[in-house]
């Protein structure tokens, strides 16, 4: 069906810190209404899309209402009259409205919030569920396996541990629900095992504080967890490293949380050992973002383990199209919110896949409900999916989201 954008409205909205973000609001000729509102991210990459922030003593500083405004002006206006459907022209018009590299005079949260909305708004117009319109061509989906954090550690986390993300990686469950349900069971007798021993309690993101300083020793737990449980066979190990946050530019070092430094070299050798020691197959940010000769070294040093480019890559096409030349990585992971519109994030994981990488959609710590990326994810084949641990609404909107997406495929094959 042909419908044409009517008008956008955008408007400043809570994420889960209770921080401000985005929400755009489309409306078509034909009647059509979505909402979007987009992600903030904590550990952020320098060459991410900027977000738009009001500055001032209004949240901080944090105060998107000159975001929000551009959404209801001047994009509002550009794109009244385009084709609802026509996702490639709506994005490319968002693209050359701003005019800047990094989307810093509109904002990336205004862009992107329209973006989505656009590709909701579309899908609808074509009677079709997002992850079913976003790829045209596209014939057969799945559910993409679940990469979840559990234990938090690194510099934003109250634990004392040397990373960001200790992660589960399941696998081979064989339907979504049953990974989602071992997930759910795995996290329960994980955060009552530790609160039982160190009287912890959860993160603002659902992971949990482990209050020592010792890689191993937060494995052992998750290890002992899944063992208890019955699911060994399916479970393996994940490191968001989120090195640029350890890295010292003055002495090219890295001083982990727990206050020991290493050299590169050092560190390396360091991954080396835990994979060794421990069935951890999914390092994620392993050296600094601009450190691409060290990731080639980690891909190249470890063959059988995931090596994933977050801050390295930044879903962005160029940085990627440098990390394939340089084998930097085996693996992308995917945040629509750090290169700013639906269009570049499809194109990107294409490049990725193209070129023999997983593809793994992440969601971001300040989350909104919007559930968008549990159908980019199916849309685009993704190897994985990571969204933390199932314990809060903006997190178990994606978990069931894609339940529903589950059901609807489980049905259509019958």
């Amino acid at each position: 069906m042909k419908d044409r954008i009517r008008k956008v409205v955008g408007r400043e909205i809570l994420n889960a810190k209770g921080r401000p973000t985005v929400e755009a609001e489309l409306v078509t000729e034909g009647g059509i209404r979505t909402v979007a509102s987009v992600p903030v991210g904590t550990s952020r990459g320098k060459y991410e899309a900027c977000d738009l922030y009001d500055g001032g003593e209004r949240y901080r500083g944090l105060g998107v209402r000159a975001a929000a405004a551009h959404v209801s002006g001047c994009i509002s206006e550009a794109l009244a009259g385009t084709e609802v459907t026509d996702q490639k022209t709506i994005d490319r018009i968002l693209l050359e409205l701003d005019g800047t590299e990094n989307k810093s005079r509109l904002g990336a949260n205004a862009i992107l919030a329209t973006s989505v909305a656009a590709a909701k708004a579309g899908a609808a117009a074509s009677g079709l569920e997002p992850y079913a319109y976003l790829c045209p061509g596209r014939t057969a989906y799945r559910i993409p396996d679940i990469v979840a954090t559990v234990i938090a550690g690194g510099v934003f986390s109250t634990s004392g541990l040397e990373f960001e993300d200790y992660m589960l990686i399941l696998r081979d469950f064989g339907e979504y629900p049953r990974a989602l349900e071992a997930l759910c069971a795995m996290r329960g007798l994980l955060e009552k095992r530790l609160t039982e021993r160190y009287g912890i309690f959860p993160e603002d993101g659902g992971a949990l504080a482990l209050p020592c300083a010792s890689s191993a020793e937060a494995f052992a737990e998750m290890l002992e967890t899944a063992d208890r449980l019955g699911y060994s066979k399916n479970v393996t190990l994940g490191l968001d490293v989120a090195a640029s946050e350890l890295y010292e530019p003055e002495t090219g070092m890295y001083r982990l949380s727990n206050g020991r430094k290493l050299a590169a070299g050092e560190l390396l050798d360091y991954y080396v050992s835990l994979c060794q020691d421990y069935p951890l197959t999914f390092i994620e940010d392993g050296f600094e973002q601009d450190r691409f000769e060290d990731f080639s070294r980690l891909t190249a040093r470890l063959p059988g383990i995931q090596t994933v480019g977050d801050d390295l890559f930044v879903t962005n096409p160029a940085r990627l199209k440098r990390g394939i030349a340089a084998k930097a990585a085996n693996g992308l992971l995917m945040k629509v919110n750090q290169i700013g519109t639906v269009t570049e994030a499809i194109a990107a994981a294409q490049l990725a896949q193209e070129n023999d990488m997983d593809v793994i959609v992440s969601l971001r710590s300040g989350e909104t409900t919007d559930d968008f990326i549990a159908d980019l994810a199916v849309a685009v084949g993704a190897r994985q999916i990571k969204l933390g641990s199932p314990v809060r609404a903006e997190r178990i909107a994606k978990y069931n989201r894609l339940l529903k997406i589950w059901d609807s495929l489980t049905k259509s094959s019958v």
